[in-house]
């Protein structure tokens, strides 16, 4: 059993009379939903990890016999939250590596390059992620020669922020072989000069080209850069993620952290299906551990690229790049066989989706593999669901596939999304209130490190469709804002659903696991414009404090 972490200013009272006495969590206005009812207690009790009581008046509370009593001192006690989409090892390389996020320029971008690697001069291969030509003054894609002036022999490999395009030097494309005769694959882009030279940006599979030739972690040094990224995870409050697919390699680091039992939050994780190494979990069938702490029963596929770097799949043109209608990754039939696959190995699809014309072929594809009832029961998931025409919106509900949503996306594409698909197309993108009310199931993410892993500016942006300035004035797309409790389901009762955990996660009610957080605000009632600035001052998984940790010198 994990060892129970606690903060000294949470907790007062008697030690455990017994190994297993119940714990009594008081002095807090507790919070959790059933359906869009919200349900309010005033003490909540556990024992071996599992909720056993909730006391709705402090009189009752009083009476409890529990052994152990935790102080919330007035916090609020949400259920715990869900991220039903993100990416663990990359974050962790992310805490790592190279932090592009908000460079203002190129030239900015390059000189954080240059200050890792005056920090790190032993490195042959520097890696990055975040950059957003989107924020730069001329919006234009970087090229290799800023890269090439600061990096000698070194390779440089950065990711753009939405993690559909690579900037990289020219060390890195010879590595790789990339020249002025190189094809693009299918499903990729080697973006090229007036001479036809490749300029240093790789686009969705053009970029496997380069991580092919990379030398990547080892399964101990993968296994550090998961545990450094739930660590962190939980200080946002976040009680479980959805790892959207990984390789083999990093199951293996996974199961090595819970033979540890070092899983500090619970993970559900989605197989790449792109990677051979895969197929023997696909063979042995669903894994589920008994506690929840490591599920691997889904499979990640991706459909297209993402609208930033123009890869998303459309209909028609980008409204700002005539005769360009993006990427599909895989073909029809490649898409159908993985899906087909997966489903006959008993595992659930999630299919990253953007573009219209990929979500659109995603649910035909979906139509025809639900047309099996054992299939519809695996609960299938769009990823993004991000640009919808308006008639596929009702195919959610009806094709019983779960619009797995990430909604700080729509307040950091706003800026560019109309431009790129012009005011029709835009009645259907981001559309999260839309899908709720077509009565499609529903889950919440953040994308990280895409995004911030903090849900609460998932929330914010669920409830107010503004960046965390306030812009613009009343909300983009404002009708497609959620209720409080809405944006809540999204990121605990959804994301619980959606994994095929609704009957132990999710909720605070008896017979469910003690997970849940401790913030210093009260969600329902703050004013719209705070939600995003709520701090978490604890963090429980089955009842053990994983947020804040202490160290062992802390006794």
């Amino acid at each position: 059993m994990m060892r129970t972490l606690r903060c000294a200013a949470l907790v007062f009272g008697l030690a455990a009379s017994a190994a297993h006495a119940a714990t009594l969590v008081h002095n807090i206005r507790g919070y959790s939903l059933d359906g869009d009812q919200v349900q309010t207690f005033s003490a909540l009790e556990f024992d071996k990890g599992v909720i056993t009581h909730l006391y709705r008046d402090v009189a009752s509370a009083d009476a409890s016999r529990a052994a152990t009593r935790i102080d919330g001192f007035g916090a609020t006690l949400l259920p715990g939250l869900i991220d039903a989409h993100g990416h663990v090892s990359s974050f962790g390389r992310a805490l790592a590596t190279v932090d592009l996020v908000g460079s203002s320029s190129e030239a900015e971008a390059a000189r954080r390059v240059a200050h890792y690697i005056d920090a790190h001069p032993d490195r042959d291969w520097v890696e990055g992620r975040g950059w957003n030509q989107v924020l730069w003054p001329d919006k234009a894609f970087p090229a290799r020669a800023a890269l090439d002036a600061i990096s000698g022999e070194r390779a440089v490999v950065l990711g753009r922020v939405d993690g559909h395009a690579l900037w990289v030097n020219s060390r890195a494309l010879a590595l790789a072989g990339i020249g002025a005769g190189t094809p693009d694959p299918d499903g990729g882009q080697i973006l090229r000069d007036e001479q036809g030279q490749p300029t240093g940006v790789l686009i969705d599979n053009a970029m496997d080209l380069v991580t092919a030739v990379m030398p990547g972690p080892d399964v101990e040094a993968l296994a550090a850069l998961q545990y450094s990224a739930l660590e962190k995870l939980a200080s946002y409050g976040l009680t479980a993620v959805h790892d959207a697919g990984i390789p083999a390699r990093e199951v293996e680091a996974y199961q090595q952290l819970l033979a540890e039992d070092r899983l500090p939050i619970r993970v559900y994780a989605m197989l790449d299906v792109r990677d051979p190494d895969n197929d023997r979990y696909l063979e042995q069938g669903p894994l589920v551990d008994a506690q929840h702490r490591l599920d691997i029963r889904s499979v990640k596929i991706s459909a297209d690229g993402a609208l930033g770097s123009r890869g998303a799949a459309l209909f028609d043109d980008y409204s700002d790049s005539s005769g360009n209608r993006g990427l599909l990754l895989h073909s029809r039939k490649e898409l159908a066989h993985h899906m087909h696959r997966a489903v006959a190995a008993g595992y659930q699809v999630n299919t990253h989706a953007i573009g219209d014309r990929a979500n659109a072929l995603v649910l035909d594809l979906l139509e025809a593999v639900n047309s099996n009832s054992r299939s519809a029961a695996l609960r299938h998931r769009v990823e993004h669901a991000q640009i919808l025409r308006p008639a596929d919106i009702s195919r959610f509900p009806a094709l019983n596939v779960i619009a797995s949503v990430q909604p700080v996306h729509a307040t950091s594409d706003m800026n560019m999304a109309g431009d790129r698909l012009g005011e029709t197309r835009l009645r259907g993108a981001y559309a999260w209130e839309s899908l709720l009310e077509s009565g499609a199931r529903m889950a919440g993410g953040s994308d990280f490190p895409v995004e911030s892993p903090n849900p609460f500016h998932g929330l914010y942006a669920a409830v107010t469709r503004q960046d965390q300035a306030g812009r613009p004035p009343g909300g983009w797309l404002p009708k497609e804002k959620m209720s409080r409790e809405a944006a809540l389901a999204l990121f605990t009762s959804g994301a619980a659903y959606a994994a095929h955990q609704e009957g132990v996660l999710g909720h605070l009610q008896p017979g469910y696991y003690a997970d849940f957080i401790l913030v210093d605000g009260d969600y329902f009632t703050l004013p719209e414009n705070d939600l995003w600035q709520l701090q978490v001052k604890a963090t429980y998984v089955a009842g053990e404090q994983v947020f804040p940790a202490r160290s062992d010198a802390d006794g």
